[in-house]
């Protein structure tokens, strides 16, 4: 008999530090060496558990040094001592404990649901209200400085059937961004192409640079401007023909009824990292679904857990239709932390069937990759 009244008893966070294969350059920073995320087990009296994972990046929504703090100080003692089952009370206690820190919020989430699944035999989506898809268009994004790597990159992601690519713009200038477009035009007509400044241009210089992407018949143009320059997002969403995306100026549900009322996007990228969980990412997804607008399944440096998270909580969301990017854990990390490789077939996610995220963690690697533990319980 499943029970999710079973009460939570210890949870471990471990710091992790993941070596990559290539830098990688956004609008808003660049990446090279290793990804830090923070990893959180948490156990049952009963002897079940969930993992979850936070994956900040310091230039979008904090540091892991931060969210491992958020988690081991603020956010243990309002789970510890508390049933599985009270996963709304839990995280409404976590907003009222801590301001911010989504990231963890979201592992804290993560576990919670895991465990709860590996409890009752079910997976994430079915508590999360049932499937709404089986499998997600994955896409890859282009982001080294390094373009002829990109373009090896691009023959591998052709032979393993992947359809769709983003490619990472505004960091070495407008004429890098249009040699790269024009090599995907010639060389690989088959792609569905999409674009993200990760907030890399000025608005003076936005609308001329982005009528030269147009001819281009991007799919979508993501986070051209400042996330917080709303005016400018609407003008340029106003000016347009090709749809923006709207990824730093919208984190959570009010950005999103704000960004609806403004009218500063077209579509909406949703991150468990940045509005705190699964949960909450799809009420983003059904405020933009109310307003017309579809959605993205977007996400930050993540391993595995964390793209797991993200594929239930899309395959539980219709309106994030667009695809998703859950592609570092198979194509940028040198070494993931599942158990099993996590589940892409032809070019598309597989969500998978088995109880909780339906993957297990690779407790060696997690150790092996460690650089800060800590372990609290609720005698501690």
């Amino acid at each position: 008999m499943t029970s999710f009244s079973d009460i939570v008893s210890r949870i471990q966070v471990w710091h992790v530090a993941l070596p990559v294969k290539s830098p990688r350059d956004h609008g808003s920073g660049l990446v090279s060496g290793s990804v830090e995320v923070v990893v959180l087990r948490l156990e049952t009296i009963d002897g079940g558990y969930g993992w979850g994972e936070a994956s900040p990046w310091s230039v979008f929504t904090g540091t892991a040094e931060a969210a491992m703090a958020a988690l081991a100080r603020y956010l243990a003692p309002v789970v510890l001592g508390r049933p599985i089952g009270d996963v709304a009370a839990i995280m409404t206690d976590a907003d009222r404990a801590l301001v911010g820190h989504p990231e963890a919020k979201a592992a804290l989430e993560t576990a919670l649901l895991d465990c709860m699944g590996r409890t009752a035999s079910l997976p994430i989506w079915a508590l999360l209200g049932g499937r709404a898809r089986s499998s997600i268009p994955l896409s890859v994004s282009l982001a080294d400085p390094d373009f002829s790597a990109d373009v090896d990159l691009l023959g591998q992601l052709r032979r393993d059937g992947i359809g769709i690519v983003k490619l990472k713009t505004g960091t070495k200038g407008h004429d890098f961004d249009i040699m790269r477009l024009e090599r995907l035009q010639i060389d690989f007509t088959d792609l569905d192409v999409r674009v993200d400044y990760n907030q890399g241009m000025q608005p003076f210089e936005a609308l001329r640079r982005l009528r030269d992407i147009e001819a281009f018949s991007v799919t979508f143009i993501e986070q051209p401007v400042p996330g917080d320059d709303r005016a400018a997002m609407a003008e340029l969403t106003t000016a347009l023909d090709t749809p923006i995306l709207a990824d730093e100026s919208v984190f959570g549900p009010r950005q999103a009824v704000e960004a609806v009322e403004a009218q500063i996007c077209d579509c909406i990228s949703v991150k468990i990292m940045k509005c705190g969980g699964m949960r909450r990412g799809m009420e983003v997804a059904a405020i933009a679904e109310a307003a017309g607008m579809p959605a993205y399944g977007g996400d930050m440096f993540e391993t595995g857990i964390a793209h797991l998270a993200g594929t239930h909580m899309i395959a539980a969301a219709p309106n994030i239709s667009l695809g998703c990017e859950f592609y570092q854990a198979r194509y940028y990390l040198e070494d993931d932390l599942l158990a099993k490789p996590f589940p892409i077939d032809n070019g598309e996610v597989i969500v998978p069937d088995g109880p909780g995220l339906g993957r297990d963690v690779d407790m060696s690697k997690v150790k092996e990759y460690a650089i800060d533990y800590r372990e609290i319980s609720a005698e501690s």
